[in-house]
């Protein structure tokens, strides 16, 4: 299951990213911009009395966007892949400091002015295991598994109205949205396992669906020169379970140009799913880094 998934999403993507590629002699109907950074830290301590432990971390990211326009017709292909590791002296793993993959996708149709009759697609999850920390009883450090690839992986689609003033500022508004969660049912079959406390999977099952009220908002915003502020932001309502409570996915990407190939790059992410945890989920990665755009 995990591998079909996997695969649709990839080919589907970069079949996608293939067509782009029109005759020299004709107008092409696709374009695509892209950017890829990579961030490094490195602490190192000697006889320091102030205090410190050697670190050493890397992030990767990847944003590619990929449009089509023709005629009454418009696709938007979004890809956010980012992935970090951090080292330190004493500790015994290496840990995750950043773990993402996320596709968008969205089809509209001219309706009238700016608005479009749309379709969408929304796939999301992470790339390798995810652990808990903590101590044994002689106080050496250890990790259970706690997340993997599509543990969880999220699928969500639906039909709408898209509102596009232009590239920087887009709205799609589905009210009528499929959301599947899916899981490896290892986590759902282990001793003792409670209905619904694994991202709402019930014990022995390997998904989840909800039918819901889908927003999301684009906005890209041009500070100053060389200073760019992405905003993502995607809601989510279940109809058929406690529809007061909004799932909530915020993502805020800045970077900053020193020149073509370096950069100040910070971003932010929180998220409000309670199926997932009760409380607000935040992540921020800020560094100094290669940063390349194509």
């Amino acid at each position: 299951m995990k591998k079909i998934i996997c695969s649709l999403a990839f080919f589907g993507f970069l079949s996608a990213a293939q067509a782009q590629e029109a005759p020299k002699d004709t107008v092409s109907h696709w374009k695509s911009k892209g950017n890829v950074s990579l961030l490094f830290n490195q602490s190192n301590f000697s006889n320091w009395t102030a205090g410190g432990e050697n670190n050493l971390s890397g992030n990767f990211g990847l944003n590619y966007g990929l449009e089509y326009a023709k005629d009454d017709w418009t696709w938007d292909n979004k890809l956010m892949v980012s992935y970090g590791l951090v080292k330190t002296k004493t500790a015994s793993f290496e840990k995750k400091t950043d773990d993402r993959f996320e596709l968008n996708s969205i089809l509209g149709k001219k309706a009238t002015g700016n608005w479009s009759y749309s379709a969408f697609l929304n796939f999301r999850t992470q790339i390798t295991t995810g652990y808990i920390y903590g101590k044994d009883s002689n106080g050496a450090e250890i990790r259970t598994e706690s997340t993997d690839f599509l543990s969880p992986g999220y699928l969500t689609f639906g039909p709408g109205m898209l509102y596009k003033k232009d590239e920087n500022l887009k709205i799609n508004l589905a009210p009528a949205t499929s959301k599947l969660t899916f899981v490896d049912d290892y986590y759902t079959s282990l001793p003792g396992y409670v209905d619904g406390s694994y991202f709402g999977v019930d014990v022995n099952k390997t998904a989840r669906y909800e039918l819901g009220f889908y927003g999301s908002v684009y906005y890209k915003l041009n500070i100053m020169a060389n200073v760019s502020a992405e905003n993502i932001l995607n809601m989510y309502s279940n109809y058929l379970e406690e529809t007061k409570n909004v799932d909530i996915d915020y993502s805020l990407n800045i970077v900053m140009k020193i020149n073509r190939y370096l950069s100040t790059n910070l971003s932010f992410q929180a998220i409000y799913d309670d199926n997932a945890f009760r409380g607000l989920q935040t992540r921020q990665v800020f560094g100094v880094g290669v940063n390349y755009g194509f």
